[in-house]
């Protein structure tokens, strides 16, 4: 189902600090840095915005992460750590499903991630053992390493798409109906008869406009039934 998900704005410059300071890790940082982003968005994750949510001196972080691409190398690979790992020996039908959801599930209430995924060399211990245990199932059943590394790019590419398109899609689900009755008019008397009629259906509630997530992913894992 497509459903728009964006991070909630914020009327303060900075987040607030906490009243208690805390006794500083790694992974207290970076758990930090992920509600930082989640709340915020990913413009306000600075060192100096991070500190203050820790209350803490900016100073400090650095005996934890050595800068902010560290952070956000760290925040992603746990996010990834998130993902259900498919079965190595397993149905890899399933197992791609089951990876692909899973992968839908978690990185959506995370909305910043799929860009820093796309757009990084993303090597943390989580996201090698992600990509390796999908490499080994598909392997696995059958498939020479190097189809199961164009069937992981094709599959990956339908997630982050997807998912990157529910994030930004100018329109909320509900309105899908109410805003192809306004542009029916400019259809009509287009030259465009199949997106007319499609509109007409997306009026009627005969179809619901809606991208349907699992309808891709099976498109590709059937194809892959016939090679």
């Amino acid at each position: 189902m497509n459903q728009k998900k964006k991070p909630k704005s914020s009327s303060a410059k900075h987040p607030k600090k906490v009243k208690k300071r805390q006794v500083l890790s790694r992974g207290l940082v970076l758990e930090s840095a992920i509600q930082l982003a989640d709340e915020f968005g990913l413009e306000e994750l600075s060192m100096r915005n991070l500190a203050s949510r820790l209350g803490v001196e900016a100073m400090s972080l650095y005996n934890h992460v050595k800068n902010k691409d560290e952070v956000l190398d760290g925040i992603v690979d746990l996010v990834i750590s998130k993902i259900s790992l498919p079965k190595i020996g397993g149905d890899w039908k399933k197992e791609m499903k089951k990876r692909a959801k899973s992968a839908r599930e978690i990185l959506i209430l995370h909305p910043w991630v799929t860009l820093l995924v796309v757009s990084r060399m993303n090597v943390g211990e989580s996201m090698l053992t992600y990509f390796d245990a999908t490499l080994g199932c598909l392997h696995s059943a059958g498939f020479s390493l190097q189809a199961a590394d164009h069937i992981i790019n094709t599959i990956d590419s339908h997630i982050y798409g997807f998912i990157l398109q529910e994030l930004n899609f100018p329109i909320d689900p509900k309105e899908y109906a109410k805003k192809a009755e306004g542009f029916l008019p400019f259809l009509k008397s287009s030259p465009y008869p199949h997106l007319t009629n499609l509109t007409k259906e997306v009026i009627s509630g005969k179809y619901n406009g809606l991208h349907d997530f699992e309808f891709g992913l099976n498109l590709i894992l059937n194809g892959l039934d016939q090679k």
